[in-house]
C-alpha cells in the first residue's frame, strides 16, 4: 500500500510506502511515542468516523514529523511539529503523521490517497 499526494496542480508522488494503521483505542493513545525513530518511507495514519476538529502532540516523541489532516481525502490543514513540545489542531476524518519533511510539497486542497503498491 501507499501515500500518495495529488496536487491540485502537476504529477502525483509517492510519500509513503511503509503505511501503518493506529485504529485501536491503544494504538491511537500511543501514537508515536516512545518510538527510537520514525523512517522516511513511514506513514500512521489515524482514520476516524466523522469530520471534526482533532488535536495531536508530542510529548514522549523524540524526533519532528509532519501532520496532515483530511477531509474525505482533501487535505485541510498541514503541520510540522517539533519533538517532545510540539502540538497542533485542525479539521479532519483522517490525520496523517509523517518524518519530517516527508510532507514538504501538500498544500492545503492538495489529495492524498491510499492506493496498492505498483
Amino acid at each position: 500500500m501507499q501515500l500518495v499526494h495529488h496536487p491540485v496542480s502537476g504529477e502525483p508522488e509517492v510519500l509513503a510506502d511503509d503505511i501503518e494503521f493506529a485504529n485501536t483505542w491503544l494504538s491511537r493513545a500511543r501514537g508515536l511515542m516512545f518510538r527510537s525513530s520514525f523512517p522516511q518511507g513511514a506513514a500512521l495514519i489515524f482514520e476516524f468516523d466523522s469530520n471534526r476538529s482533532r488535536s495531536i502532540h508530542m510529548l514522549f516523541v523524540a524526533f519532528p514529523i509532519d501532520a496532515l489532516w483530511l477531509d474525505d481525502e482533501e487535505v485541510t490543514r498541514v503541520a510540522r511539529l517539533r519533538s517532545w513540545v510540539g502540538l497542533a489542531r485542525g479539521r479532519g476524518d483522517t490525520i496523517i503523521e509523517c518524518p519530517a519533511g516527508a510532507c514538504d510539497e501538500v498544500k492545503v486542497g492538495d489529495r492524498v490517497t491510499l492506493s496498492p503498491s505498483d
